[in-house]
């Protein structure tokens, strides 16, 4: 396995993440409101996943996209391993440093007791906290070990790798969709090589995956949020069963790429939904403004899947 000692990260360390190997585990903002007795993000509002209860973890750091509105610490690139762990090794080393994170609230009197025996308990892992996680050549295999410990597995992609998009089998998979065309995607996505065709192929792919699938466009203001028929027009091939618009929050190394005006407002999310939703034939079935977020869906199913 490569030397993991190098200052990007050692920077990583510093932040928050807890690495373990060529995997990564981070605590979220949610994760600690919710552990305060506080609110809980919208995938807890979306779909019933409790946010003290869910793990948001990678399995490799390396990204081969630096989008605009990315706010994790991705300039520098992190190159792959020389060896992959094992994916019950490395969910095991996840779950303890997940355990370590936690460990500190016990001590704090504005902790809710209950949901931090919860959280002893994770419910969920969402694979997206860094970094494209089918670069991870056991990936299908640790979505299988996922759900054999009976917890909910959220993977979140690219689409760069359709061929690993096409084994794998999460409760629900995410493609991350930021541009309309090729050269957008060259300007929004900022790829390290020319991805776009298997994009197109992902996008095709997951029509008739037999996961629930999402593709979840992030806006920006004068970069993407202009043309909902072009966006439009990729969602009529992929047909997921969920879209998730999202606004581009204006937070990390992000800030050094995009100006604050970049950030779109939850009026403004909110008219592109219902311009994607009339357009699409799906139904706006959700949205939550303190995140800037709304949720369309192809048909009438629950978006609802845990209650965790």
């Amino acid at each position: 396995m490569s030397n993991q000692a190098d200052p990007t990260l050692k920077s990583l360390s510093k932040q928050g993440y807890h690495l373990f190997g060529h995997a990564a585990v981070k605590p979220c903002l949610w994760l600690n409101r919710s552990l305060r007795g506080g609110d809980q993000c919208y995938k807890h509002h979306f779909y019933g996943i409790s946010s003290h209860r869910c793990v948001q973890m990678t399995p490799t750091l390396h990204c081969n996209h630096l989008c605009l509105h990315c706010w994790r610490p991705v300039d520098e690139e992190i190159s792959l391993p020389d060896e992959w762990l094992e994916p019950d090794e490395l969910l095991d080393g996840i779950l303890r440093e997940q355990m370590k994170l936690i460990s500190g609230y016990g001590g704090s009197p504005v902790v809710d007791m209950a949901r931090l025996e919860e959280a002893r308990h994770p419910a969920q892992v969402a694979i997206s906290l860094m970094g494209e996680p089918t670069f991870y050549p056991h990936l299908d295999r640790l979505i299988q070990e996922i759900n054999r410990r009976g917890m909910t597995s959220f993977l979140v992609s690219n689409g760069s790798h359709p061929d690993v998009l096409a084994r794998v089998r999460p409760t629900q998979l995410y493609v991350s969709l930021n541009a309309i065309d090729r050269d957008h995607h060259r300007r929004v996505s900022n790829p390290r090589e020319d991805t776009w065709d298997r994009i197109l192929e992902s996008l095709s792919l997951i029509s008739d995956h037999p996961s629930r699938t999402v593709v979840r466009l992030t806006l920006a203001r004068n970069h993407n949020i202009e043309d909902h028929e072009g966006f439009a027009k990729l969602l009529e091939t992929a047909r997921p069963d969920f879209v998730e618009v999202k606004a581009y929050m204006h937070l990390g190394r992000s800030r050094d790429r995009l100006e604050r005006e970049s950030m779109p407002n939850h009026g403004e999310i909110m008219e592109f939904s219902r311009k994607l939703a009339t357009h699409l034939g799906y139904e706006m079935v959700a949205d939550v403004p303190l995140s800037r977020v709304a949720l369309l869906s192809r048909s009438s199913v629950e978006p609802l899947i845990i209650r965790s």
